[in-house]
């Protein structure tokens, strides 16, 4: 029996569920990184930089190619960047949103 979509979402969207994987994939909807590049942008050791990054290329989120001893990552999808941008416009409305309302708070308090 095939694994439900509901499932595999809510499996990929684990898979999204942590910061520095967040920020691996900002980065990546920008342009293709090396991991010593990614480093300092990032701000996690490179094993745990590492280990991320291979919860990525498991989810097939991101892909590599080495050129000499350097290992450059990209986006697997164009699409993952669009994500972000998606997720970064419904957040921007929930603040917006919750700011409308602590000023509301914040008038009536007053009266």
């Amino acid at each position: 029996m095939s694994t439900p979509l509901y499932q595999l979402k809510a499996e990929f969207f684990k898979t999204l569920g942590h910061p520095v994987r967040i920020r691996v994939l900002e980065l990546l909807s920008v342009r293709e990184y090396a991991v010593a590049e990614m480093l300092p942008e990032v701000g996690v050791e490179a094993a745990s930089l590492s280990q991320q990054l291979a919860v990525l290329r498991k989810a097939n989120l991101v892909v590599t190619r080495r050129e000499g001893s350097t290992v450059y990552y990209k986006l697997t999808h164009p699409q993952i960047a669009e994500l972000l941008r998606v997720a970064r416009g419904i957040l921007s409305g929930v603040l917006e949103g919750q700011a409308e309302l602590l000023a509301d708070l914040r008038a009536t308090s007053h009266s």
